[in-house]
């Protein structure tokens, strides 16, 4: 058997986390509910009238789906093969999913895939600049 690859299984639990979440803040669009309103009703004006809650997790939701599958312009780049990036931002975008009452699935999945990019991090796994293929070994 080969060895896992985690880099690629993290990016298949983010872009599944990602996808979840853009279709968590649509349903958020409709159905405006802040996750810890059971608490305080002082959040709701994130969520209604006027959805920027919503809008701050679609772009996540978007941001996230793009990096982790990216366009033949951006793969390659620095910021695509970053796995510092990814370990920071997909804890700020788990914050965001959570603070809407659809998005609290997605915030774990975020978090799992967070913590195995880390566990890759510490590894010193690489991300090819080509999506989905392996780093190629030095020919000796």
């Amino acid at each position: 058997m080969g060895k896992l690859i985690k880099n690629h299984l993290a990016r298949l639990i983010v872009m599944t986390a990602s996808i979840y979440h853009i279709a968590a803040s649509l349903h958020g669009f409709f159905w405006p509910k802040f996750f810890f309103d059971f608490l305080t009703k002082n959040f709701d004006g994130a969520v209604k009238p006027v959805p920027i809650l919503q809008t701050i997790n679609l772009i996540f939701g978007f941001i996230n789906l793009a990096w982790e599958w990216p366009l033949d312009l951006f793969a390659g780049t620095t910021v695509h093969r970053s796995l510092e990036l990814r370990i920071l931002l997909l804890p700020l975008s788990s914050l965001t999913a959570v603070l809407l009452y659809q998005g609290t699935n997605p915030a774990l999945y975020y978090l799992v895939g967070c913590g195995i990019y880390f566990w890759a991090y510490t590894e010193g796994e690489v991300v090819c600049a080509k999506p989905w293929t392996l780093p190629r070994r030095p020919n000796t």
